[in-house]
């Protein structure tokens, strides 16, 4: 499939970066890492980082954040001759939210083994079955994209074992006063 939108690699990068700035500002909300940027004839349209946490929305996805915004920003739920540039592999709702927008082409970071469906698990973008297929393009940024949600995780672990021990010791103190 031919696409209309075509980036250097410098640009796919630029893009990158923004969709990273956006993770980024999940991290301060202690979200999942994650940031989408939507790009139409070289601009950013939408923007959008996850936020279930915050809002309480299970559908709050990165994607689905900056699809929102796009539509706003176009005043039309296609979102045609667009690029969605997002840090990780989107999933199943996500996929099938960027097919009903119409975005003709998709890069993404790093490859989400557990949720993927735009090659790890599922191909849903690009399944011919659908009435609806998606350029896709991985590994942009990669090891950057990969390694925001890796040290998120690990800080959550690192975090629930303090909190753990903490607990104990709090446990034997009170247990030692009643002696």
């Amino acid at each position: 499939m031919e696409m209309k939108n075509s980036y250097s690699q410098e640009e796919k990068e630029y893009f990158m970066r923004q969709a990273l700035k956006e993770a980024e500002r999940s991290l301060d909300k202690d979200e999942i890492p994650i940031g989408c940027v939507i790009v139409k004839d070289g601009v950013i349209i939408g923007r959008g980082h996850n936020a279930r946490e915050e809002y309480n929305q299970a559908i709050l996805h990165a994607e689905v954040m900056a699809i929102q915004e796009a539509n706003r920003q176009e005043e039309n739920w296609r979102l045609l001759d667009t690029t969605l540039f997002v840090t990780i592999e989107p999933c199943v709702m996500c996929s099938g939210a960027i097919g009903l927008a119409r975005i003709p082409q998709v890069i993404y970071g790093a490859p989400n083994q557990k949720f993927g469906a735009a090659g790890s698990l599922y191909n849903i973008l690009e399944d011919e079955r659908l009435n609806h297929r998606v350029v896709v393009e991985a590994g942009i940024l990669e090891e950057e994209c990969a390694a925001i949600m890796q040290n998120f995780f690990r800080q959550g672990r690192e975090k629930k074992k303090a909190l753990k021990q903490g607990e104990l010791s709090v446990t034997l103190d009170e247990n030692s006063c009643t002696i």
